[in-house]
């Protein structure tokens, strides 16, 4: 990218921080996207909403704003539409797909009703409608709260664990509890970037699930990227994830997780308009497969700003 596509982004917000359960993370996506752009020369300010996002946009008369919010009030469509009425223009998916991806359950029911793969759930209003979900689909299941990332309130139910605990666990973060049948097998991620779905990654953990901690902390955390599918079969999932992406909406980059069972059958788990940016992340990590550095990759994401028309 020459000086002079550069100097096309003029002045830039890097919005990170926040105030959602998942701020921590999202702390260190953005100071690793705000370095990025600025050792490449753009014009990159921080700007935490915590402080007063409006105020901030306002006095900063910013031309673009690059997203690095995680979670609820950033990754929700909130941001996203009051950039729209501030005219800003701003990097990843727009109002609609923001929504749609954070809300577990409104994803899966898209999903489901246009065919594409995601295990047998059911929203639980009580202990009492977990437990008879866990009567009719077995052990292990997943509890969660609707509109949550990062696995925060999440619990792997097994015969051995309290469900009125994992029940009031999803609760505290979310009023909406979602059950779900917990597939036994791997785990793969598949990043998108434009229209074009990067190498997957397949994850290992030595813990009971890829927790918060085994995603952001844990260095026994193992990814293999490329994931060890045979090329075909690879490009076969590629083009699932590319749908369930299109199907919400999605655009400009992010992440589609999905499980593989025993028998080899992909089951789609949950789609990520702000993926994480951390030296941990998934995305960074597919993009550099392909020869894309971490810095070129921030830039390839902003410069969709220039091309998106709101």
């Amino acid at each position: 990218m020459t000086a002079h596509d550069i100097k096309r982004f003029g002045k830039v917000a890097v919005l990170f921080g926040g105030t959602s359960a998942e701020r921590e993370i999202s702390l260190k996506s953005g100071s690793a996207v705000l370095r990025a752009l600025q050792a490449r020369g753009v014009d990159a300010h921080a700007v935490d909403p915590a402080e007063g996002l409006v105020e901030q946009l306002l006095a900063g008369r910013f031309d673009r704003a690059f997203i690095v919010l995680h979670g609820r009030d950033g990754e929700d469509g909130t941001v996203q539409g009051l950039l729209e009425l501030m005219d800003i223009p701003y990097t990843g998916s727009g109002v609609l797909a923001s929504a749609l991806s954070m809300d577990k359950l409104r994803t899966k029911q898209l999903w489901q009703a246009l065919g594409l793969p995601t295990p047998e759930y059911v929203q639980v209003k009580s202990v009492e409608e977990l437990e008879g979900f866990v009567a009719r689909v077995g052990y292990p299941v997943a509890v969660k709260p609707a509109n949550e990332g990062s696995s925060i309130g999440v619990t792997r139910l097994t015969a051995e664990k309290d469900a009125r605990a994992a029940f009031e666990l999803a609760r505290r973060y979310d009023e909406v509890v979602l059950a779900e049948r917990w597939v036994i097998g791997k785990e793969y991620f598949c990043s998108i970037l434009g229209e074009q779905a990067l190498p997957m990654v397949r994850m290992e953990t030595p813990r009971e699930f890829y927790d918060y901690q085994a995603k952001y902390f844990s260095d026994d955390t193992q990814y293999h990227c490329p994931c060890g599918l045979p090329e075909e079969e690879e490009r076969e999932l590629q083009e699932m994830c590319l749908a369930a992406w299109k199907a919400i909406g999605g655009r400009g980059w992010g992440r589609v997780d999905f499980l593989r069972d025993e028998a080899g059958k992909a089951w789609l788990i949950e789609a990520n308009t702000v993926p994480g940016m951390t030296d941990h992340s998934l995305v960074p990590m597919s993009a550099r497969a392909v020869g894309i550095e971490f810095d070129e990759l921030v830039l390839r994401i902003l410069a969709q700003t220039l091309e998106v028309a709101r």
